[in-house]
């Protein structure tokens, strides 16, 4: 048994493990069999597919659309790592709709500059490489300081307080779209400044339903390539970047407005624009999840939940085994320029490569007893649930910030919480609907039954 404390001592008794795997083993042939990209099968729970493609080689090519798919740790981080030998041209979309051009020949890399602007979400973050991502991180990192992270901190109290006096009426309730998704929005719009008068448009405008539902990219469904929030989002921001720059007013949309590039220079509106909106937008998705596998662990634990509610300081490193177990991110993609090796296994020119961040986080190599969720686990801050390396999620730090306020304050208003039986069956049936994508993990509901703890009873702070 293994129970540590904030800082990895041991301070109690209590098991701090909880099963996270239904303990599904696959054969060989039912892997290949499945088709990861566009079956339903592994929606529910992909773990056990994940496990059988390591238990033949962490870097296995899969049979029905030709990707490499990299399961073990160790080489994920090389993968990730190495950005002269693997591009991220096609992080976000891997095998579909494929490349404008063949990909011959042992370097690409000429053919991917040429095409590169052909690819679907091409302008994003996420799929730039060096030295135009170094160019457009650094601007994004200026919206994230330190110091705007911690007055946006202070606000994140309120905005939870003010979501929950309304969530908390009754005794149930809808956890995704009735506090999550809110919740993330309201923090966002507050880090980048939307002026409030606007936010009630954001809300109306971008929650129209559960984020990510089968729309986005990565979808299992023909509509993978569909309407994304971002048309909103360029829209709007674009508005505001003009009318800072013609008229600065010292707020955070000025500060948007007038960054500058590393080297100095100024950015095309464009450029201002696609980073706010990528902020926006990715990183509401993707905490969202994130407190949707937090709060439904807490729900089917009790035990886990009366230790958090006991002893608060371990709750940030729940979030972290959290995000290892369940990571909002199942993979991105890598394009090889040239030939090469992962892991002893040969790796021609233009190769795509999926890197499951999942897979990696669960890789017992690196993580003793890696199916088991372990609050008290010593590393369970090595996973790779934001990534590594350069694309490193930059809004880390803020979605582990919303976490652990959310939860606090849940853990505060509330005496117990529960999932609903009613809505998704009893302990050991439950019934759950995940996002229908090969990229994102996460619910699209979670029903949620409560005590509401009386006034002063479960404060913390």
């Amino acid at each position: 048994m293994r129970a540590a404390g904030g800082h990895g001592s041991l301070t109690t008794k209590r098991d701090t493990r909880v099963a996270v795997s239904k303990g599904t083993v696959l054969t060989v042939k039912d892997y290949e069999a499945l088709d990861f990209f566009r079956g339903e099968e592994l929606v529910e729970d992909p773990y056990p597919y994940f496990e059988a493609l390591r238990g033949q080689c962490p870097v296995q090519r899969e049979r029905h659309h030709d990707v490499v798919m990299v399961t073990g740790y160790d080489e994920a981080v090389q993968v990730f790592n190495d950005t002269d030998t693997f591009s991220s041209c096609t992080s976000v979309t891997g095998p579909f709709p494929g490349f404008p051009v063949p990909l011959e020949g042992d370097d690409v890399s000429e053919l991917i500059e040429r095409h590169r602007d052909e690819l679907p979400m091409s302008d994003q973050l996420p799929t730039l490489d060096p030295p135009v991502h170094t160019a457009h991180r650094g601007l994004l990192m200026k919206l994230i300081t330190p110091r705007r992270l911690k007055e946006n901190e202070g606000a994140m109290w309120q905005i939870a307080d003010g979501l929950l006096d309304t969530w908390l009426q009754g005794d149930e309730g809808e956890f995704i779209n009735g506090f999550a998704a809110p919740f993330t929005l309201r923090v966002i719009a507050d880090l980048l400044g939307v002026p409030e008068e606007d936010r009630e448009e954001f809300a109306d405008a971008l929650q129209h339903g559960p984020p990510g539902d089968g729309g986005a990219i990565g979808g299992t469904g023909e509509k993978s390539l569909a309407h994304t929030p971002l048309e909103y989002l360029y829209g709007r921001f674009t508005t505001y970047i003009e009318e800072r720059r013609r008229d600065p007013r010292g707020d955070v949309l000025t500060g948007l407005a007038t960054a500058t590039f590393p080297d100095g220079s100024t950015p095309d509106v464009g450029d201002a624009v696609r980073v706010a909106a990528n902020l926006f937008a990715a990183g509401q998705e993707t905490t969202v999840r994130l407190l949707g596998s937090a709060l439904r662990i807490l729900a089917e634990n009790p035990d886990l939940q009366r230790l958090l509610r006991e002893e608060r300081d371990r709750v940030p490193n729940f979030i972290e085994e959290t995000l290892r177990t369940d990571s909002p991110i199942k993979g991105d993609f890598r394009l090889s320029r040239v030939p090469t090796t992962v892991g002893g296994v040969d790796i021609p020119a233009g190769t795509t490569l999926m890197v499951l961040n999942g897979a990696a986080n669960r890789d017992p190599r690196h993580f003793d007893d890696a199916q088991t969720f372990d609050v008290g686990r010593k590393n369970a801050r090595h996973h790779m649930a934001f990534g590594r390396g350069i694309h490193t999620c930059p809004g880390a730090p803020l979605a582990r910030a919303e976490a652990r306020v959310a939860i606090e304050r849940l853990l505060d208003r509330t005496t117990d919480i529960r999932i609903s039986e009613r809505v998704h069956g009893p302990a050991g049936e439950r019934r759950y609907r995940y996002i229908p994508t090969y990229i994102l993990r996460g619910l699209t509901h979670l029903q949620l039954e409560f005590t509401v703890a009386a006034e002063g009873e479960g404060e913390s702070r």
